[in-house]
């Protein structure tokens, strides 16, 4: 009877070690970076497509304004909780700031970055740690202003993407492709140079280039991934070319290279302009051509699927939601035109002369979208938030913002349908659903 007992005991502890330890697998991935739940950096996700599934609020009302004391040139990030970071160019004092959305704007911390990389937005993860670049570094801050890591880089780091959970893609304006372990802040593989004969010592080169897409900057605008086929595709400005060209690169994890170059394409008439946009099954990249059309390229060899007329120089990127319905870009002489991608050719579904969106527009779910426009004629014309359905383009909603001077620099929608918008002279609006 002991016997029998004791064997028993024994089974049932060997069966509760097991269930222990089965209960204790590796699960470090839960730690590994991902984007934000909310805007998490300029054009909303890695892909650029400047879309959220969850329906935005057709009515808002603002409850907030702030200046950064300083100037902006890239869209404000929303993180997974109620903090928003902004990068500014200012002339004394904090430049990168971290603000609470739903406190009034309320300031959490702020730390001065080396001034000249403006262009480039926070990016939030889903723990609220900041990547930020600056003219030669790519950092990276907690939750506090305290950095986290801090790492060289040859450039100025253009907006960073989270690639596989854990790895952080940083492209800079002159042509240097890293991929980073998101946590410690150590390069993965080798970087991958774009351009011949970079000098470490020299990041600042070309940088004035970037904002007007000139040729001394390489890299003049983010890249896009594709997480769906592990691909990246950004605009490069090679040294003595008449035009840029874009450039797919394959990203492939646990194997060595971990980045290689895929592909090279001349197909866009007069060259890209501003960042890429992936379709949501990576198929396809959207890109803003300089001979004022709207390009779709085969994402998988850079060949052009078609093409169409935008009848002005779209100086924003589009946005594209899951199912091809894709809104042009703004910019000065833009109309807001709804555009359907119907696989080898694109037609226009709809398009309003009376409006001027100038800043790409933020779709949030089928029947809300939002963007700056031009509010008012004349010189003293200001700048308004326009919410519209993009489906047809109609006017749901339209919100001028006080005292707007300067050009609007983008459209970010919260994961608690909170919508951020901000002004190159300074301002931030911040307005809650209604």
């Amino acid at each position: 009877m002991f016997r029998r007992l004791t064997v028993l005991a024994v089974s049932l502890l060997t069966a509760l070690i097991t269930a222990t330890l089965a209960g204790c697998q590796d699960t470090d991935s839960w730690v590994e970076a991902k984007a934000a739940d909310g805007w998490a950096a300029q054009y909303g996700d890695a892909a650029n497509s400047s879309y959220r599934p969850q329906a935005g609020a057709d009515t808002l009302r603002l409850e907030w304004t702030r200046s950064v004391k300083g100037d902006l040139a890239a869209a404000v990030a929303l993180g997974s909780g109620n903090y928003l970071a902004v990068n500014a160019q200012t002339p004394a004092g904090c430049s990168l700031m971290v603000w609470e959305a739903d406190n009034k704007a309320r300031q959490r911390w702020c730390t001065r970055l080396v001034q000249g990389g403006g262009a480039s937005s926070p990016l939030l993860d889903g723990f609220d740690n900041v990547y930020i670049g600056q003219p030669g570094a790519m950092l990276s801050f907690p939750p506090t202003q305290w950095i986290r890591w801090r790492q060289p880089v040859i450039g100025m780091p253009t907006t960073a993407r989270i690639l596989n959970p854990g790895h952080l893609l940083v492209v800079t304006h002159l042509g240097q492709v890293l991929v980073f372990d998101a946590h410690r802040g150590t390069v993965e593989g080798s970087p991958l140079d774009l351009v011949a004969g970079l000098d470490p010592k020299d990041s600042e080169r070309g940088l004035a280039d970037c904002h007007p897409a000139r040729p001394r900057c390489p890299v003049a605008a983010a890249p896009a991934f594709a997480a769906a086929t592990g691909t990246v595709v950004l605009g490069l400005w090679e040294p003595g070319a008449e035009a840029p060209i874009l450039v797919g690169l394959r990203y492939r994890p646990g194997q060595s290279p971990l980045l290689t170059r895929e592909w090279t394409s001349d197909a866009v008439g007069g060259g890209p302009l501003g960042s890429p946009v992936f379709s949501a099954d990576g198929s396809t990249v959207y890109i803003n051509g300089r001979d004022d059309r709207l390009w779709a390229l085969n994402a998988a060899d850079g060949k052009a699927k078609w093409s169409v007329p935008l009848d002005y120089l779209g100086q924003t990127p589009p946005s594209v939601s899951p199912d091809g319905l894709i809104v042009a870009g703004g910019g000065p002489g833009a109309k807001l035109t709804g555009i359907k991608d119907d696989g080898d050719r694109a037609e226009a579904r709809w398009t309003r002369d009376d409006v001027m969106p100038l800043t790409t527009s933020s779709q949030a779910g089928p029947h809300v979208a939002y963007t700056v426009v031009r509010d008012g004629d004349g010189e003293d014309a200001g700048q308004a938030l326009l919410v519209f359905d993009p489906a047809d383009g109609r006017t749901l909603n339209t919100y001028p913002l006080p005292r707007a001077t300067g050009w609007p620099v983008g459209v970010s929608v919260g994961h608690d349908r909170r919508v951020v918008t901000a002004t190159s002279d300074g301002a931030v609006y911040g307005f809650a659903p209604a």
